[in-house]
C-alpha cells in the first residue's frame, strides 16, 4: 500500500532517485535547462526550488545543507553566486517546465526544465518594470486631466 507517500518515486529505490536528482540538479544548475522527461522534471523541481530558496541567504549552514543534496561543490559554488543574485527578488517559481511531446523509443513524455530568468526569448518582450504608485494617485490623475479639458474649452469659447 502506498499509504502517505506523497512524491513520485520514480520507480527507483531511494537512493537511486536521490543519486539522480542530485546529479540533474548539478547539470540544470551548470547548464541552466536540460532535457528529460515530465515525471523527472516535476520530480528535480520538487527537489531543487527549495535548495534555491536557500541560496538567497549565503551563509555556511545554508551552504552545506545545499551541498549535503547536491553533492557537487561547483555547482553549489554557481548556485549561491550567480543564480542567487539572479532570483533574489523573486518570491519562488525559479523553475520552468515546458512540454516537449513524446519521445520516439518508449513514447514518455519528454519536458525541458530551466530557470526562468535565464530564458531570453519569455523574457526579451517584457518591458522594464514601472513604479507602482499609490492608488489614490491614479485616481485624482484623471480628475485634473477632466478639469482642465473643460477649462480650456471655457476658454476657447469665450
Amino acid at each position: 500500500m502506498r499509504h502517505g507517500k506523497k512524491f513520485n518515486h520514480l520507480g527507483k529505490k531511494s537512493g537511486h532517485r536521490k543519486a539522480m536528482l542530485a546529479n540533474m540538479g548539478s547539470s540544470l544548475i551548470k547548464h541552466k535547462r536540460i532535457n528529460t522527461t515530465l515525471a523527472k522534471a516535476k520530480a528535480l523541481r520538487v527537489y531543487l526550488e527549495p535548495l534555491v530558496t536557500k541560496s538567497k541567504n549565503d551563509t555556511g549552514h545554508n551552504r552545506r545543507v545545499v551541498f549535503s543534496y547536491l553533492r557537487d561543490k561547483d555547482a553549489v559554488t554557481e548556485l549561491f553566486r550567480e543564480i542567487s543574485t539572479k532570483v533574489a527578488d523573486r518570491p519562488g517559481g525559479y523553475l520552468r517546465i515546458i512540454k516537449l511531446g513524446n519521445r520516439l523509443g518508449d513514447n514518455a513524455e519528454m519536458a525541458l526544465i530551466e530557470f526562468v530568468d535565464y530564458n531570453d526569448v519569455y523574457n526579451a518582450d517584457k518591458p522594464a518594470k514601472k513604479k507602482t504608485r499609490r492608488r489614490r494617485k491614479k485616481a485624482a490623475a484623471p480628475a485634473t486631466e477632466a478639469s482642465e479639458a473643460t477649462a480650456t474649452e471655457e476658454k476657447s469659447e469665450e
